[in-house]
């Protein structure tokens, strides 16, 4: 039958399937760190509307890439008024009269001296060479040490709070030497420490009910001048409140040693602790704004429960007032009517830290909800990191706490601070816009479309925080109109610019160039190009993205008809014949990633917390392409006497057999299933006795696998080990493909009942759609 020759497929990490055809879409991944959904471009704006799927970019500005030449100096720039462009490998150079043509707008510029003098057909600057397409300058100008400003929530109960100072201690430990750091803590009322007093303790208190701007933060801790006359007095007064960690380890560490829950006393044991987390974060960004914008700035918020003082309240102090949830967000509740309030002014306190280029983190841990819904806005503006857990005991947070300190051979955090990204296109095509951890600057050029997707109508954007897997997602759109207006062969040119603070004390500047070729008329060859894997995560974004502003059901169905779409343009198949349909390799995985898609916590919001969600969005909007896939489809490996090395296996049903043991991977969990005879055997306790060491050995396997991916990732993942039937089984059977469902089906152990279709049915209503006429 039809379906049958779209068989679902294993999904495996990056080697295991070539995506199709006979061109590698992956190799711009090592050596730019770039993935496009189609490598090979359509040549007016009609065929990029016939793709279907967006044309675009995921970038990760700060990939290790392979030889990536590091160079001291200033880069070349193109002269012409509107570009802007560096000095690059597409560049076309003539030796004669020492000149070279901007790719991008067509400008002649004459070499600088330095370069004219050397430059030749042999000598070329490293700019020039194609080896170097990513290119990172380090510039002259010096920039601040990375600063720390730890916002700690205290009205917590006790066993919390000690974990959580524990975690704050070690990371004061691991921070370079030279950093600056900053200490409030908040519970009824905020407090601002003063690290350089170490006879006695001394903290400045703000009212938790109202919200503070810069001018007022910086009056009352004593160095705003109403009178400004000189900024030296200003840093001085600033520096009790923002020192280098050499200087106020042991002061912080004894501060931290003595600090006990918020004293605020309770209403009554029907009632919340009072906690003003939005007058927290305003104090917060208001003494960094007033003291260091513009420089390599975090504000780290450890939250443990709901705000319910002040601005940014998002559930009362009473106690049978329950936190609102997705149902309420709907029918507009009166459980959610601190919701818009409590989003707007978040949204605020975002734009103030972004006009800084400050990163906020939010590490929240609690067993209910804190309001990571209405707070994603500051993590998702500015490019913080968001880590959600149950409590500050778990792996999750305190691993992923210290991780954030990891330092490079060199002594350097593994961070990019205050990044501006901007893009340059050639004349024939636009950036319509961003997804992923940063904001818009608002800067207009030729590159701009009139098409807005994710942040818009600029070619520059910020985002206060970088690291080495933070990817963003750039969409484009094909400006050309006429088919005869493209001559053959013609490349497109596509570079990023990327400046950023390094942790060393100096800007950066990262150049990335890349050339793709337009398609003829006919577009014959522009499937070949298509980079599914990359496309699928194209797409999930655009998705999530969707669902801020509409309808997630409405967001299913749109992506439910681009598929079809999709599916009907390249697929081979006779009008009416759902037998004869054919779909060729470079597309054959893409229907089982939407399916996937559709059933995933991103898109669906059914036994979730509108918390839970918005961590689930905000991380999937910054991850690279493997773990974007991770996410979208988990990673099922199998375990079992027989196989002898791991096998990568269906995420199906058909997976869950009694005598093998799983290893799943969804990128925020990591789950050890044990089949009914494995698990059997190890109650018996078989893997303690020595002649079946081999027993103990299978046993082992997965369980090293998995550290090794706890160890590997941000956030670290939640790690959980369980057996068929047993009570967090359903962690895989909540993703696998139910392909026996219990519709009229067998009715063993590995049967998942549920409402969802499974692949199988999913393919053949695709296909009958796809081949209608």
């Amino acid at each position: 039958a039809a379906p049958g020759r779209l068989s679902a497929r294993a999904w495996v990490s990056p080697c295991a399937h070539t995506s199709g055809g006979n061109m590698d879409v992956r190799s711009g991944e090592n050596i730019n760190g770039t993935r496009m959904s189609w490598n090979i471009w359509p040549s007016t704006r009609l065929d990029a509307t016939r793709i279907i799927v967006p044309l675009g970019c995921l970038y990760t500005p700060l990939k290790p890439v392979e030889g990536l030449q590091l160079v001291e100096y200033e880069p070349v720039i193109c002269k012409a008024r509107d570009c802007g462009a560096v000095l690059n490998p597409c560049c076309f150079v003539d030796f004669h009269s020492k000149s070279w043509t901007c790719p991008f707008c067509l400008q002649r510029n004459p070499f600088p001296a330095m370069y004219a003098e050397h430059i030749s057909e042999v000598s070329l600057p490293a700019e020039l060479l194609p080896a170097c397409s990513t290119i990172e300058y380090i510039l002259p100008s010096q920039c601040s040490p990375p600063i720390f400003l730890l916002v700690l929530d205290t009205a917590i109960i006790e066993e919390e709070l000690d974990q959580a100072k524990d975690s704050l201690q070690q990371s004061l430990a691991m921070m370079p030497q030279d950093a600056l750091v900053g200490f409030i803590t908040f519970g009824a009322m905020v407090y601002v420490h003063e690290l350089s007093s170490t006879a006695l303790p001394k903290a400045y208190a703000f009212r938790g009910a109202k919200e503070y701007t810069s001018q007022q933060v910086a009056y009352q801790l004593g160095f705003g001048q109403k009178n400004p006359s000189g900024s030296g007095s200003q840093a001085h007064a600033a520096r009790r409140f923002l020192m280098p960690v050499e200087e106020c380890e042991f002061t912080l560490n004894s501060l931290l040693d003595d600090l006990v829950k918020d004293a605020w006393p309770l209403a009554g044991h029907d009632r919340r602790p009072f906690r003003c987390t939005g007058a927290a974060l305003s104090v917060a960004l208001g003494l960094v704004e007033a003291t260091c914008p513009q420089s390599s700035v975090r504000v780290t918020l450890v939250v443990g429960g709901p705000c319910n003082v002040g601005p940014g309240m998002v559930v009362g102090e009473e106690l049978a007032e329950t936190i609102r949830s997705h149902l309420d967000l709907q029918r507009e509740t009166p459980n959610a009517k601190h919701t818009k309030k409590a989003l707007k002014y978040y949204t605020s306190l975002a734009s103030r830290a972004v006009s800084c280029g400050f990163a906020v983190d939010i590490f929240a841990c609690s067993l209910d909800q804190v309001g990571l819904y209405e707070m994603k806005v500051l993590a998702d503006k500015t490019g913080g990191y968001m880590v959600m857990s149950d409590s500050f005991s778990m792996g999750v947070f305190k691993d992923s706490f210290r991780k954030m300190f990891d330092c490079d051979e060199n002594g350097y955090l593994q961070l990019g601070f205050n990044a501006k990204i901007e893009v340059f296109t050639s004349r024939e095509f636009k950036c319509c816009g961003a997804v992923g951890g940063l904001s818009s600057l608002g800067k207009k050029s030729p590159a701009v479309a009139e098409t807005e997707i994710g942040e818009g109508g600029t070619c520059q954007w910020v985002a206060g925080s970088l690291d080495k897997n933070t990817t963003m997602a750039f969409y484009f759109d094909i400006t050309n109109q006429t088919a005869g207006a493209m001559p053959n062969n013609k490349q497109s040119y596509l570079q990023f610019q990327t400046s950023y603070l390094h942790p060393s004390g100096r800007k950066r500047l990262r150049v990335t160039t890349l050339s793709h070729r337009y398609t003829d008329a006919n577009m014959a060859d522009i499937v070949t190009g298509f980079d599914q894997e990359a496309a699928a995560v194209i797409m999930a974004r655009y998705a999530v993205f969707k669902c801020e502003n509409e309808d997630p059901l409405d967001v299913l169905r749109w992506v439910d008809r681009m598929l079809i779409r999709l599916v009907s343009k390249f697929a081979d198949y006779r009008k009416d014949e759902p037998s004869s349909f054919n779909l060729m390799p470079e597309l054959s995985i893409f229907p089982q990633f939407m399916y996937h898609l559709r059933r995933s916590n991103f898109l669906q919001t059914f036994g979730t917390s509108p918390d839970e969600t918005a961590y689930y969005r905000t991380i999937i909007l910054r991850e690279n392409t493997m773990n974007s896939l991770v996410m979208i489809q988990p990673a099922l490996l199998q375990y079992s006497f027989e196989e002898g090395p791991p096998q990568p296996v269906l995420l199906d049903t058909c997976s869950l057999k009694p005598d093998v043991i799983l290893l799943m991977d969804d990128f925020f969990h990591v789950v050890i299933w044990r089949g009914e005879k494995i698990q059997a055997w190890k109650d018996k306790g078989y893997d303690e006795l020595e002649e079946y060491a081999n027993f103990k050995t299978l046993l082992q396997a997965p369980a090293n696998d998995a550290k090794q991916i706890l160890g590997d990732r941000f956030p670290v993942p939640k790690f959980i080990q369980t057996n068929a039937g047993g009570s967090q089984a359903r962690f895989v059977t909540s993703k696998v493909n139910p392909s026996n469902g219990g519709m009229g089906g067998a009715t063993d152990s590995s049967t998942v009942i549920t409402d969802d279709v499974s692949l199988k049915v999913f393919m053949e209503h695709l296909i009958k759609l796809a081949v209608q006429s």
